[in-house]
């Protein structure tokens, strides 16, 4: 396809990227989808070394979307992640496959029995428990 969009529209609070297409169609993706199916080699792997299941996206947004040249976008995540180059045809096989491309997804997490859902933090456990430390009593008086 390798034809631009016509519009890219980045809604951060929502976490929605919205591509416009010069054929009038509209699409929107979720930060976690773009995340999930990066174009980098993080995600898709290192020469032979195989693709790497990205779990517990679910909360992702991205902070920005930059070009790159006249053939692509770097989306930066707000987990670190920037290091994919979307180009305009990946792009648009997102918008076009999304339902298949995120069932297979969702099949690769079950399969290897992981989560969308982050891994909980020390740091938040911690913010959820409260500890209590009571002196002991003393022992009755006769």
């Amino acid at each position: 396809m390798s034809t631009a969009p016509s519009s890219i529209a980045l809604r951060r609070k929502s976490g929605l990227l919205v591509l416009g297409w010069p054929d009038g169609s509209e699409y929107t993706l979720e930060a976690e989808f773009l995340r999930v199916l990066s174009p980098s080699a993080e995600v898709r792997g290192h020469g032979r070394h195989g693709a790497v299941l990205q779990t517990g996206k679910r909360q992702v947004g991205m902070r920005a979307v930059e070009a790159v040249g006249h053939y692509a976008i770097r989306i930066v995540f707000d987990d670190g992640h920037e290091s994919g180059i979307y180009s305009w045809d990946y792009l648009h096989q997102l918008c076009t496959q999304k339902d298949v491309l995120w069932a297979k997804y969702l099949e690769d997490l079950a399969a290897a029995g992981a989560s969308r859902e982050p891994a909980p933090t020390a740091r938040s456990l911690s913010e959820q428990v409260q500890v209590i430390t009571i002196a002991p009593l003393s022992q009755p008086r006769n």
